[in-house]
């Protein structure tokens, strides 16, 4: 493992330690997971976006939220017991 050395405005620095406490995590931290991301060709923004479609690709065709259960249909333990039976959960 390599270490490196930067230099970094005392305002830069500031904001950066604000942050890392934000994210529960080190200043260092931060500058590493970046420089891995910057290693890998892809931001956790490209990341997070090709997730987002990755799982919009399983959604099946059709789908649509105003498809909603009634109240009744919602709790009808019968019908969990049954699809539940049908996955072998």
């Amino acid at each position: 493992m390599k270490n490196i050395t930067v230099s970094v405005d005392d305002e830069t620095y500031r904001n950066a330690r604000i942050r890392a406490a934000e994210l529960d995590t080190s200043v260092s931290a931060l500058v590493k997971r970046y420089l891995v991301e910057l290693g890998a060709g892809e931001t956790e923004f490209q990341r997070l976006a090709r997730l987002e479609r990755e799982m919009r690709a399983r959604v099946p065709r059709g789908f649509s939220a105003a498809d909603n259960l009634t109240r009744d249909q919602l709790h009808d333990r019968a019908l969990i017991r049954d699809e539940d039976h049908e996955r072998g959960a």
